[in-house]
């Protein structure tokens, strides 16, 4: 197999110093600590349509999701709002049950901010469940695993239901092949030919990988203690290179003792991928 590095290939074209000040003592005769309130930890439980925004991540000049939750949080509790994702959707990229973290002084409860935030949300973004917890929670790390899916369309014609969620491949696939390689990707592993970009730790371990011939319809399932950017897309597009007949089942274990990435791990486009849940 010859090897080129590529940087993205998409299936649809086959797509100061912090000095602190002593404080006064009441020993000393000075005045007493004021007894500030606590900032509550807050978590949120979030759904949303990925097509119209940017991804997850704040970004200046761009719509994305967090930057939607942060303008709106910030009408509701009367300060500046950061939060805290246990991962970060890449642009296009739907979400089920994505979790967030914020910590802030709220005089609502939990299902008043609730409503509130539903009211004052676009409709592509909803807010499912609202938690105080406890104060060492923290969305991202906190969490054991992430359980993604991806949607491939195989029928002649997309209903129009579909299309902003699916990757619509009407075309031959050898779907036992596929199912083959989908569980050689459940391994502990150097996932970089999988991958975008340099990480200082590329290891991820995968715990389920599955694809599922549901008829006119297949569905890849993967849960893992973590993702490298695009490493789902990619899984699914070395997957489509096996139902093609591009690649065989064993040739995984081939790609990932080069630890590159190549022409035979082309990214799946994003609308075909949700963040179902996120297990703490």
């Amino acid at each position: 197999m010859m090897v080129m590095n590529v940087d993205e290939t998409n299936i649809d074209n086959l797509n100061n110093n912090n000095e602190e000040e002593a404080e006064p003592s009441a020993e000393n005769g000075s005045q007493p600590l004021l007894d500030l309130p606590l900032l509550e930890n807050i978590k949120l439980t979030i759904s949303y349509d990925g097509t119209d925004y940017h991804g997850w991540q704040r970004q200046p000049g761009r719509v994305t999701i967090q930057g939607r939750l942060e303008e709106v949080l910030m009408r509701i509790v009367g300060e500046k709002i950061s939060l805290q994702a246990a991962g970060r959707t890449d642009a296009g990229v739907h979400a089920l049950g994505q979790v967030a973290n914020f910590r802030a002084n709220c005089r609502l409860s939990e299902a008043e901010l609730l409503r509130a935030l539903n009211a004052m949300l676009p409709f592509d973004i909803r807010i499912l469940k609202v938690e105080r917890v406890p104060a060492n929670f923290q969305a991202r790390k906190s969490a054991r695993s992430k359980v993604y899916r991806y949607r491939i369309k195989t029928s002649p014609i997309l209903s129009p239901f579909d299309y902003r969620y699916v990757l619509h491949y009407p075309y031959p696939l050898d779907v036992q092949a596929m199912e083959e390689a989908a569980w050689r990707f459940e391994r502990e592993a150097d996932f970089s030919a999988f991958s975008s970009g340099q990480y200082p730790n590329p290891v991820r371990k995968i715990f389920y990988s599955r694809l599922e011939n549901l008829g006119e319809e297949l569905v890849y399932t993967v849960e893992a203690n973590g993702f490298l950017r695009y490493m789902v897309r990619t899984i699914v597009g070395t997957l489509i290179m096996v139902g093609r007949g591009r690649l065989k089942p064993e040739d995984i274990d081939d790609l990932f003792r080069q630890k590159k990435r190549t022409l035979s791990s082309p990214s799946a486009p994003a609308r075909g991928l949700c963040l179902v849940r996120v297990i703490y």
